[in-house]
This record gives C-alpha cells, sequence and structure tokens, in this order.
C-alpha cells in the first residue's frame, strides 16, 4: 500500500484528536466508492462517511460528509450554509481545490480549507469513519473530533425518499449528478 502520510493524516495528528488509520484495498470499478470501502472494511456503511464536494450559488465550494449509504441534499446543504442553491463540484475543480483524487477526497488537509458540513447521524455512533487522503486509506474518530478539528456545522444533509434514505452511486460521488430527480 502506498504511504499512510497524507495532508490528511498529518492535519488530524495536528489537530490533536484521537484516531486510527484503517487501509483497504480500492476498487476503482465499484459503483459506489464508499459502499464498497465499508464492505471491505466490514464497517456498517452508516458510518463510514463520504466526502462530498460542492459549489453555493455564490461560487463558494463546501465540503460536505455524509454515510456512504446516502445522499445527500442539495437543498439541506444551501440552507445550512445560507445560500440558495447548491450543486455538486465539478469532479476536476475538486481535485484541484482539495490537491485529492475523486475516491480520495478527505475533509482534513484539503490545499484549500473548504467549509465543513457533517450530517447529523454521526452523533448517533460513538466512532465514524472519513476517508484518510487518498484511495483505500480512512481515518477512523469520534464525529465530536471531527466536528471540532473541522469546525465543522452539523446538521440534517440526507435526502430522503419515500422513507428510505437513497443510495449514492459512484458519479454522484464524482459529482456528476444531473440535477433533475437526484437530489431535493
Amino acid at each position: 500500500m502506498a504511504s499512510r502520510r497524507t495532508p490528511a493524516v498529518r492535519a488530524a495528528e495536528a489537530a490533536g484528536i484521537r484516531f486510527r488509520l484503517l487501509e483497504y484495498d480500492y476498487d476503482p470499478e465499484a459503483e459506489a466508492v464508499g459502499l464498497q470501502a465499508a464492505t471491505a472494511m466490514g464497517i456498517e456503511p452508516a458510518r463510514v462517511f463520504k466526502t462530498l464536494v460542492c459549489v453555493l450559488d455564490d461560487g463558494e465550494m463546501v465540503s460536505a460528509a455524509i454515510p456512504s449509504d446516502a445522499r445527500l441534499s442539495l437543498k439541506a446543504l444551501a440552507a445550512a450554509a445560507g445560500a440558495k442553491r447548491a450543486e455538486m463540484a465539478d469532479p476536476a475543480r475538486a481535485e484541484r481545490t482539495t490537491g485529492y483524487v475523486v475516491g480520495g477526497i478527505s475533509p482534513f488537509g484539503q490545499r484549500k480549507r473548504l467549509r465543513c458540513f457533517v450530517d447529523a447521524s454521526a452523533q448517533g455512533h460513538a466512532e465514524i469513519v472519513v476517508n484518510g487522503g487518498r484511495r483505500g486509506l480512512q481515518i477512523a474518530l469520534a464525529p465530536d473530533d471531527l466536528a471540532t478539528a473541522m469546525e465543522a456545522v452539523v446538521c440534517p444533509l440526507l435526502a430522503e425518499q419515500a422513507g428510505r434514505v437513497e443510495h449514492a452511486t459512484k458519479a454522484e460521488q464524482a459529482g456528476r449528478v444531473e440535477q433533475a430527480g437526484k437530489a431535493e
């Protein structure tokens, strides 16, 4: 495996929080990267949080951490950020801004630190898992430590349809979301 000393790991260390590193074999063909990571690590998908990069109507880029088995409500994110609209960022722009490749974007150690929003469901777990700054590397930590270290806004961010949370696809994680029918 590649180095475990990513900018994300260094940022988590600098924040002085307790965490542990988890590694798994990344599958570039997986339909849903976060779900594949959860399965490979044997952790329930609701505890493995994916980091999505979005753009608000004023052009500000933000990150949203949500469970890997859920879909982001762009309306909820926009409201939490004080914006009228939000949309998924172009994958190339997300990579340039964060310094990470899609499938390896972490809330920690981004090239340009983005405002961070974490879904409130994180508070229901003693430990959650976020990307460690490269494909196949994850950081397990207490949700409160993530929120504190990132100065994150913790709020409901999930899109629910018919009383159940919809699963995100690899295309959604990469930011290629069709606006019609894909987000609230």
